[in-house]
């Protein structure tokens, strides 16, 4: 791991002074990297007249604080808000957050913006406007304990098939691990993300043209008896209410072998401070398995962005220009220990997971439509498909009461005819 030295002038807040009192709020969700940009949007409250106030909860809750707030059309309480690619076309195509074109055209220059890949900001473009700043790369890739599967004699899986096997080499039952292996299914989102990566690998996809359903398909059945699969042989009942936070010091303790994990979460792997000083040498990563040998990887590329509500009360150029506190090339080289940075300038500075990360999303299945319709998929697929796991429904009951559940909603909403 690189890492970059600055002088402190380099860590201070380069935003000139308001002429009245301003107090910006930030909310979003936390892991390594958006901790470390809370910190350097607080480090604002060194200019006169501004004070910046950050809030990190969990994703889930970040995010329906932000719905409850910006759904009514009143003066937003935030100034900043988290989101990731899931979000781009439900807020934005809602009208919730404010376009940033101008500025960026105005300040490209001056901040270097060119150095963020296109592909990063195509992610939060809706209907050419762009929607906020891309400050994280993110995917879901295989974590594992060299040690234990030398032990075993294992390779690193390239398919989920392999995964399966590596699963029943180690065993279930045991004692010196809670489980095998982890994937997250301890909540409906949890199983949505996870349905979505295993759906896509498969070929399939959310819907169709006409914003039908096209979830309740072979390719969706055979996706979710997969995600069965593996539950099956790698976690067992135990394994549902893994979260993610679980997966992260179960590993960092030793009582999990193997994981797919967010690339987010990895920085902390390599933590002296959070991982036993026995692993910090044998913790490895590789690219997500895929479904079949011949499919893409089962991760999907993700970003996180910060943007600008539309109801912000404050100078938007304000707020733009205290955003490219934590984008700019310094800021983000040092952001790269802590996560993937987006700017290809900070790529030398990050992690030992980056390049499995990097074939991941290379080799992956995208990131997902960003029609409004998809945000009722992902939710009707939350309610239904952890029905699946208890064993209330069958893998083809619950994508097809989904499917019924969303053509209702879509229909009410203008999008089905």
């Amino acid at each position: 791991l690189v890492v970059p030295t600055f002088a402190q002038d380099d860590m201070s807040c380069n935003v000139a002074a308001p002429s009245e009192s301003v107090e910006i709020n930030m909310i979003g969700w936390s892991f390594p990297i958006t901790d470390f940009y809370a910190d350097e949007l607080e480090g604002c409250n060194s200019v006169d007249n501004l004070t910046v106030n950050t809030q990190l909860l969990a994703s889930a809750d970040a995010q329906e604080q932000v719905r409850l707030a910006l759904s009514t059309g009143v003066d937003s309480p935030f100034d900043i808000v988290h989101l990731s690619n899931a979000q781009v076309g439900e807020w934005g195509g809602a009208g919730w957050l404010t376009p940033l074109n101008d500025l960026i055209e105005e300040y490209s220059e001056e901040y270097n913006l060119d150095d963020i890949p296109q592909v990063a900001w195509d992610g939060v473009t809706l209907d050419g406007q762009i929607y906020g700043i891309p400050v994280v790369s993110n995917t879901l890739h295989f974590i594992y304990r060299e040690d234990v599967y030398n032990e075993f004699g294992l390779e690193v899986p390239e398919t989920y098939a392999d995964v399966i096997e590596a699963c029943n080499t180690i065993g279930l039952d045991n004692l010196d691990y809670d489980m095998p292996f982890t994937i997250n299914l301890s909540a409906g989102w949890a199983w949505e993300i996870e349905f979505f990566q295993f759906l896509r690998a498969f070929g399939g996809d959310f819907l169709n043209e006409d914003l039908t359903p096209a979830f309740n398909s072979e390719a969706g059945l055979q996706a979710v008896e997969l995600i069965m699969d593996v539950a099956d042989a790698c976690m067992g009942n135990a394994g549902y209410s893994f979260n993610l936070t679980d997966q992260e010091v179960a590993v960092q303790i030793g009582t999990l072998p193997s994981t797919n994990m967010w690339a987010s979460r990895a920085a902390n792997m390599s933590d002296p401070e959070r991982t036993l000083p026995e692993l910090l040498d044998v913790i490895a990563y590789a690219p997500a398995p895929r479904v079949s040998e011949d499919s893409p990887r089962a991760g999907s590329a993700w970003n996180d962005y910060y943007a600008i509500p539309a109801t912000s009360t404050n100078d938007a150029e304000l707020i733009f220009q205290i955003l490219m506190e934590i984008a700019d090339e310094e800021s983000q080289q040092r952001a790269a220990a802590f996560g993937s940075a987006t700017r290809l300038s900070a790529a030398e500075f990050g992690g030992p997971y980056l390049e499995a990360a990097g074939i991941t999303v290379a080799e992956g299945i995208g990131i997902y439509d960003k029609h409004p319709a998809v945000a009722i998929v992902r939710a009707t697929l939350g309610e239904f498909l952890p029905l699946v796991g208890t064993g209330d429904l069958t893998a083809q009951e619950a994508l097809d009461a989904a499917a019924e559940a969303y053509v209702e909603e879509a229909t009410a909403q203008g999008y089905i005819e």
